[in-house]
C-alpha cells in the first residue's frame, strides 16, 4: 500500500493561499500517485465562500475526502479523553493512524500531544 499524505486546515489554508511548499508536497504526491486525504470535518473547517473560492474547488478535486465512521470517531474521543486536544485534531489523527498516513500540519505543537495516542502517524509542519 503507497503511502498516504493527509492534511489538516492549517495546511489546506495554506495549499489555497499558495505556500510554495505545500505546492510542492501535493505535486509530488501527485505525480507519484499518492493519494492526498481530507477528512469532512476539516474540510468543515476549512470551507468558505469568497474571493478564494476557485482554489479551493481546484483543490477539492485532488483530495480523497473521507468522513470519519464510528471507529474513527470512538478512537478520537478516546484520545481526547487521554490528551487535551481539539475534535478535528483528534479525528485527524485517529484517520490518519488506521494506515500510518504523514499529515501536513501548520499546528504541530497540537498533534504532538496525539503522537502519545497514534505513534504509527508522521508529521508534517507546514
Amino acid at each position: 500500500m503507497k503511502p498516504r499524505v493527509m492534511l489538516d486546515t492549517g495546511a489546506l489554508i495554506a495549499l489555497e493561499r499558495g505556500d510554495q511548499q505545500l505546492r510542492k508536497v501535493h505535486r509530488l504526491a501527485t505525480d507519484h500517485g499518492y493519494q492526498i486525504v481530507g477528512i469532512t470535518p476539516v474540510i468543515a473547517e476549512w470551507w468558505r465562500r469568497g474571493k478564494r473560492e476557485k482554489q479551493r474547488i481546484q483543490i477539492l478535486r485532488t483530495l480523497v475526502i473521507e468522513p470519519p465512521d464510528l471507529h474513527v470517531a470512538r478512537i478520537a474521543g478516546e484520545a481526547i479523553g487521554l490528551v487535551q486536544a481539539t475534535v478535528v485534531d483528534a479525528l485527524v489523527m485517529a484517520a490518519a493512524s488506521l494506515r500510518g498516513d504523514t499529515v501536513y500540519t501548520s499546528d504541530l505543537g497540537d498533534l504532538e500531544r496525539l503522537l502519545e495516542v497514534f505513534p504509527s502517524v508522521e508529521l508534517a509542519a507546514v
